[in-house]
């Protein structure tokens, strides 16, 4: 099967063919990808080498010109290291790009912490106005690109990774996806961290939300689930742990609840390891989320 990444560059390859208002602005990292659209748009793709800085505000140029321009490299020289320039050259400017990330928060091991990116959504949540996609799974993330380039003059985040889903899911941009009801609490399950707490709440009677944009939080989806299944909320998401606890917390701003943050921790893996070594290591697995799903509604069930 094919990774996000490997349909990222097709996607918007014919989406420079449709809309002369779409460009791509690249830091080397990708640049193959495009070649051929390179030669049909060569005014359209434009590659600004290694240098991140200048790729954001490029696209900022662009954007202030009437353009769309979407925004490509690794997520840590993404949004961390040129992160002044998304917070002005595209914030303060209030001009719109989609930017769109790879190597998410340890897909590629070998590169080192460098290359590694678990905080960019918990970062963008310091800004106004971006909506965020995580994608599970290619066709979702061809779905998600899509509609983040058709998104007027927004600023969108869109998160690729290498880890997927076995299955892509219907997904429209805005809301969460009932994977499956019950009544002694609710799961949220970002992007490809989906069938990982399938398989951890198997025969647990849990409702499972399936969440791929998770900027702008869909809040009417979380207060509908905790109605009927229980306001005990675990968040289970591919970057930062408890990056969504606080837009949870004021989605039940008005109900007694518990939140619990399950991701990516902020110790540093000094190892190289693979990326499921990774995921084990942060307790991403399903073993280890089996373990503290139910050990915290074990323990809402003891208060009740």
């Amino acid at each position: 099967m094919d990774t996000m990444r490997d349909r990222f560059a097709p996607v918007v390859s014919r989406l420079l063919d449709e809309d002369p208002r779409v460009a791509v602005v690249l830091a080397e990292i990708g640049k193959d990808a495009f070649t051929a659209a390179r030669r049909r748009h060569p005014d359209r793709v434009i590659n600004v080498g290694i240098r991140e800085q200048l790729l954001v505000g490029a696209g900022a140029g662009l954007a202030l010109t009437g353009m769309r321009p979407v925004v490509h490299t690794f997520a840590s020289f993404l949004v961390e290291r040129p992160f002044e320039q998304v917070k002005l050259d595209l914030g303060h400017q209030g001009a719109g790009a989609v930017l769109v990330s790879a190597a998410a928060s340890f897909d590629w091991p070998a590169g080192g912490f460098t290359h590694m990116a678990p905080g960019d959504v918990a970062l963008l949540d310091t800004l106004d106005g971006w909506t965020v996609h995580a994608p599970g799974h290619p066709d979702e993330a061809e779905t998600l690109l899509r509609h983040a380039v058709a998104a007027g003059e927004d600023r969108v985040y869109v998160r690729l990774s290498v880890q997927s889903n076995a299955l892509g899911r219907p997904v429209d941009g805005e809301h969460f996806v009932t994977v499956r009801e019950g009544r002694s609490g609710v799961v949220l399950a970002v992007g490809p961290l989906l069938d990982p707490v399938l398989d951890a709440t198997e025969g647990l009677d849990v409702t499972v939300l399936y969440a791929t944009t998770v900027r702008p939080f869909d809040e009417a989806a979380l207060r509908r689930a905790v109605r009927t299944a229980g306001t005990d909320v675990v968040l289970v998401e591919p970057y930062l742990a408890g990056t969504s606890t606080a837009a949870a917390n004021d989605a039940l701003r008005d109900v007694p609840h518990r939140v619990l943050g399950l991701g990516v921790g902020r110790a540093e893996l000094r190892r190289y390891g693979t990326v499921d070594e990774h995921a084990a290591a942060h307790g991403l697995a399903a073993r280890s989320l089996r373990e503290r799903i139910s050990a915290f509604f074990a323990a809402g069930a003891r208060q009740t």
